[in-house]
């Protein structure tokens, strides 16, 4: 197994774990007062179930508005583009000047001299 795969497949355990984690606390937060990590009032539980689902929505949107904004820095910063018919016209030119002159046309041959 190469370093990649390994990765990969550590990267696909922990995705895992985190979705599984994830629905089991939004359907059923109960288990977090089982483990001694949340308080057991229907308070808690609620608090527990809000932010379950506010985070991943706040992440989400976050993530969406930075690439909203990464795009509009990309063409706030880059330069337009040439006009096609300046390129056109480039090319119609380097294919001019690639274009080797035609040699002049082979001289007759001489004519044979009488003997």
């Amino acid at each position: 197994m190469s370093k990649d795969q390994a990765i990969g497949g550590a990267i696909f355990i922990v995705c895992i774990v985190v979705a599984i984690g994830y629905l089991v606390t939004l359907f059923y937060p109960n288990w977090l007062s089982m483990v001694g990590l949340a308080g057991s009032s229907a308070e808690a539980l609620q608090n527990i179930r809000f932010w379950v689902i506010a985070i991943p929505v706040f992440i989400a949107f976050v993530a969406i508005m930075f690439i909203g904004a990464w795009i509009g820095w990309t063409m706030a910063t880059t330069p337009p583009p040439k006009p096609i018919e300046e390129i056109t016209t480039e090319m119609e030119e380097k294919k001019e000047e690639a274009k080797p002159e035609e040699p002049a046309a082979p001289a007759a041959p001489a004519a044979a001299a009488p003997r």
